[in-house]
């Protein structure tokens, strides 16, 4: 099989995806969740025109000259409206958050003010609609403020509240099952054997799909056995996984039992090799309803294959309304020769200039195996397929790395 280009594979793993089936959930628990429906206003905040200060109402052509007496009538608290209008020559105390009385177009600061018994002097001329949040200056019953794709921020769920929603329809968080594989691995804070390493690919992805919403089932590690791999993959479907996600096995090798199990178990393999590095042996395929992605083994090749695939995958199935990475330019830091066939996404580290030039500085080393390499990297630098050299100072394209 030909290598598939990277544009090719995401369309392929992307191909039907669509939003899980919203469910209802209290504000609380809403959070970083996306909105399966457009939110609209239930009611008009503020409801009434409020005072934006503590002072007085007052009618700004009673007050338009420092020289006034004016005589309080009443006061106005938030929440406890004052019921008589505001005449000729009146004043009402007037707190934060009280509503206007009837008459009254301005409101005067109370530093701006003098009391004298049941008067008031004031040292600066009122104008009118001062000091008044008018109402309805936030939002208007109907107004829709929230759309439908949203992933909810800790400001939205403030705004839902106060437009009346105890709770929001958002989508299903995508299950996704992931499956380790390998003898040689062993888990931190064992001690290595003769040939074993340490199981690391798991982390990263998990908080990966994590912070992209994703409920996580952790299969852990399976032996190098078909038997071992196979059961894993059913444990995936009896937990209802939206998205399978096996680490390691899926080169060619007499011990990569990954594609034989899958296929063994009736998935329909769309492609197993990627124009890509690093990750060139990934694999795609559906075992119905279940989508899967066999990543490489290499810590590298895994994390930026589930950053390139995984991460839209999820965000197409959480129905969110941006789903590929946004893509940024910047400067080379330093000379690349020039590409074979394979599209690179280099670990590059990023630097800003005084004058707010973004550089990148792809890293010396860009083998699969550094770990320490993809963790000092903030961007991928993308090299398209026989890209030609590139002198430092060009422009390049990246994608950045999450924090």
């Amino acid at each position: 099989m030909a290598l598939m280009p990277v544009a090719d594979a995401l369309a392929a793993i992307l191909a039907g995806a669509e939003a899980l089936p919203e469910e209802m959930l209290a504000l609380d628990a809403a959070h970083h969740r996306i909105l399966a429906r457009d939110v609209a206003a239930r009611r008009t905040q503020p409801p009434q025109a409020m005072s934006a200060m503590d002072g007085y109402a007052v009618r700004a052509a009673d007050a338009a000259d420092v020289s006034v007496r004016l005589k309080v009538i009443g006061e106005v608290a938030a929440g406890r409206p004052f019921e008589r209008k505001v005449g000729k020559g009146d004043a009402v105390r007037i707190f934060t958050g009280g509503v206007i009385p009837d008459g009254a177009d301005a409101v005067i600061i109370q530093e701006d003010t003098g009391v004298d018994g049941d008067h008031i002097t004031i040292t600066e001329a009122a104008v009118p609609g001062r000091h008044i949040r008018a109402a309805g200056v936030d939002f208007r019953e109907g107004d829709v403020l929230l759309k439908r794709g949203r992933r909810l921020s800790d400001r939205d769920l403030s705004l839902a509240a106060g437009m009346n929603y105890p709770e929001l329809a958002v989508h299903r968080r995508p299950k996704v099952a992931m499956l380790a594989t390998g003898d040689e691995l062993v888990m931190p804070g064992a001690t290595p054997g003769p040939g074993q390493i340490v199981y690391s690919n798991g982390y990263g992805l998990r908080a990966l799909a994590r912070a992209e919403g994703a409920e996580i089932i952790d299969l852990g590690i399976a032996a190098d056995t078909v038997a071992a791999t196979t059961e894993g993959i059913r444990r995936a479907r009896k937990a209802d996984a939206d998205i399978l996600i096996t680490m390691g096995g899926a080169s060619v090798g007499d011990h990569d039992f990954v594609k034989r199990s899958l296929e063994a178990e009736g998935v329909a393999m769309a492609f197993w090799r990627i124009a890509m590095r690093p990750g060139k042996p990934m694999m795609h395929g559906r075992l119905g309803a279940m989508r899967v992605i066999g990543l490489p083994g290499n810590p590298v090749s895994s994390y930026v294959c589930s950053f390139l695939f995984l991460v839209p995958l999820i965000r197409a199935l959480s129905g969110r309304d941006t789903i590929h990475h946004p893509r940024e330019s910047a400067l080379l830091g330093r000379d690349l020769a020039a590409n074979d066939q394979r599209e690179d996404y280099l670990r590059a580290r990023l630097e800003t200039r005084e004058d707010g030039t973004l550089v990148a500085v792809p890293v010396n080393h860009q083998d699969s195996s550094l770990l320490g390499n993809l963790a000092a990297a903030r961007a991928l630098v993308i090299r398209p397929p026989f890209a030609p050299a590139a002198k430092k100072g060009s422009r390049c394209e990246l994608l950045r790395l999450p924090e």
